[in-house]
C-alpha cells in the first residue's frame, strides 16, 4: 500500500530536471551564439525532458463559442448541481439574436454521461463540441476521488446509477442521455428503474455508445484481465490508500497513475512511436504535429483517482458476474429490470475496430429491452474506427454525431417554442 508514495516521492525527485528543462526552453533562445540546429535539438531535448516529468492537471472545456445556425454562439460553463463525487455541468447557449436564441430554446437537452474510468469529464471535449450547436447541453463532471474527504462516503456503481437518476429528475421530462462507455450500464439501469418506477423523468431517447452492456457478447483484453483474476487479485493489485497530504487521505482509491499505465501498455507501440515522433518533429519545426500531439496528450495523461467500491463492484457486476444480461442486477435491493423500458428511444453506436467494447457488446441492449417498439431501436456500427473514434475525431463529426442529431429529433417531445422559423441544421453526413 506504499507504492502510491513512492510514485508521489518520485514527482518531488524528477522536479529540479522540469525546473531545469523549464529554464532551458526560456532562456536558450537568447543564446545568439548557437547554431540554429544545435539549438532546435537541445530545445526539443528540454521539452521531452519536461513532458516526462509533467503531472499533467485536470484540463478545461475551453468551449468559449460554437457556431449555431449560422451564427457564432458564447457558451459559459455553469454547475447546476453539486455532489460529493460529481458535478452537473450545463454549457449554457447565449446570443444576442432573438430569433437563434428562439432556436437554441427549443434544442433538445441532452445529459451526456462521461466514463469514470481514468480520464476526466474534458477528454469528452471533441464529443461536447460537436453536440453543442444543436442540443442543450450538460455532462457529468466526475471529481477526482482523492480529493473527495473521507467524511462524503463512499461511492459505487449502485450510487453511480443513483446519481445518473438525479441528474434525468433534474432535467425532467423530455431529456435525453447520452452514455460513452463504462456509463452505458449505469446508464441503461437508472433509465430501467426510471420506468420500472413509472417515473416522470424518463428520457426520450437513450443513446449508448461503445459501452459493456453484454460483455459475453465479444472478447477483448479488457474482458480476459477479468476473466483471468479474482476479485481479491484486483483489491490486492490496484487498490491502495489515498495519502495523508490530499483531501481525501485515507480513501480506497484506484489510483489515476496506475489505470494510465494500464491505457499506455494496451497501445505501448504506437505511444513510442509518437513520443519519438514529437522530438523529430519539435526539431523540424513542424508546429501542426506538434500542437496536434499536445492536444491529444495532454488530455490523455491527464488522470484521476477512481473509489475503489466503484471499480470492484464493476468488475464484479459487470465483467465476472455478467448481472445484467443474466436479469440479477439490483439496485438497492430492488431487481433492474430492462424490460420495463417502454417509452424511451434506443440508440446504440459501435465502433468495428473498438478494443476496449468490442461489437456486440453494446447491441446487447436491444434484446434486453424486448418490450421497446422496434420502431423506437436503431443500431450503427461505424467501419473503420476504434473506441477513440467513436466519441472523437472526423468519422464521429461527420458520420456518428449527425445520426445522434436525427435520433433525437425524431423521438422527442416538440416544445414548439420559437417564435420564428428556425434556420436549417447541417446536412447529415
Amino acid at each position: 500500500m506504499i507504492l502510491y508514495y513512492l510514485h508521489d516521492m518520485q514527482q518531488r525527485l524528477l522536479e529540479p530536471l522540469r525546473v531545469a528543462a523549464e529554464t532551458t526552453q526560456k532562456f536558450l533562445p537568447c543564446n545568439p551564439f548557437m547554431p540554429q540546429s544545435l539549438e532546435r535539438i537541445a530545445l526539443a531535448g528540454a521539452e521531452m525532458a519536461e513532458r516526462t516529468t509533467r503531472n499533467f492537471a485536470k484540463p478545461s472545456f475551453r468551449l468559449p463559442k460554437v457556431r449555431s445556425r449560422g451564427e457564432e454562439v458564447t457558451v459559459e460553463e455553469e454547475i447546476v448541481l453539486s455532489l460529493p463525487f460529481c458535478r452537473l455541468i450545463h454549457f449554457k447557449r447565449s446570443t444576442p439574436d432573438p430569433q437563434i436564441a428562439a432556436c437554441l430554446a427549443d434544442d433538445p437537452p441532452v445529459l451526456i454521461a462521461a466514463p469514470i474510468s481514468g480520464h476526466f469529464a474534458t477528454l469528452l471535449r471533441g464529443t461536447v463540441e460537436a453536440m453543442l450547436p444543436e442540443h442543450d447541453v450538460y455532462i457529468t463532471d466526475w471529481i477526482d476521488a482523492k480529493v473527495v474527504p473521507l467524511s462524503q462516503g463512499k461511492f459505487d456503481l449502485e450510487d453511480n446509477i443513483t446519481y445518473i437518476m438525479q441528474f434525468l429528475r433534474f432535467l425532467g421530462p423530455g431529456a435525453h442521455v447520452m452514455a460513452v462507455c463504462q456509463p452505458t450500464v449505469p446508464v441503461l439501469c437508472a433509465v430501467a428503474l426510471l420506468a420500472d418506477m413509472q417515473d416522470p423523468a424518463q428520457p426520450r431517447s437513450m443513446v449508448l455508445m461503445g459501452g459493456p452492456v453484454d460483455v459475453t457478447r465479444a472478447t477483448t483484453a479488457v474482458t480476459k484481465l477479468a476473466e483471468k483474476h479474482t476479485l481479491e487479485w484486483f483489491h490486492n493489485t490496484v487498490i491502495h490508500v489515498v495519502p495523508f497530504y490530499y483531501p481525501g487521505a485515507y480513501r480506497m482509491v484506484y489510483p489515476g497513475f496506475i489505470q494510465l499505465q494500464g491505457f499506455m501498455s494496451m497501445n505501448l507501440d504506437r505511444h513510442i512511436s509518437e513520443f519519438f515522433n514529437l522530438f523529430r518533429n519539435l526539431v523540424r519545426g513542424d508546429e501542426d504535429s506538434v500542437e496536434a500531439h499536445h492536444k491529444f496528450y495532454d488530455e490523455y495523461l491527464s488522470v484521476m483517482d477512481v473509489p475503489a467500491e466503484f471499480y470492484l463492484q464493476t468488475i464484479e457486476r459487470v465483467f465476472q458476474r455478467f448481472d445484467l444480461p443474466r436479469g440479477t442486477f439490483r439496485w438497492h435491493g430492488r431487481r433492474v429490470k430492462p424490460e420495463a423500458i417502454r417509452r424511451t428511444a434506443i440508440l446504440t453506436i459501435e465502433g468495428e475496430l473498438d478494443d476496449i467494447s468490442a461489437p456486440g457488446q453494446t447491441t446487447a441492449v436491444h434484446e434486453m429491452c424486448r418490450n421497446v417498439n422496434p420502431n423506437m431501436k436503431k443500431a450503427h456500427l461505424e467501419i473503420g474506427v476504434g473506441h477513440y473514434g467513436i466519441f472523437n475525431g472526423r468519422k464521429w463529426r461527420t458520420n456518428i454525431q449527425p445520426i445522434i442529431r436525427d435520433f433525437m429529433r425524431e423521438h422527442r417531445a416538440s416544445t414548439a417554442s420559437a417564435t420564428a422559423p428556425c434556420p436549417p441544421l447541417r446536412a447529415t453526413g
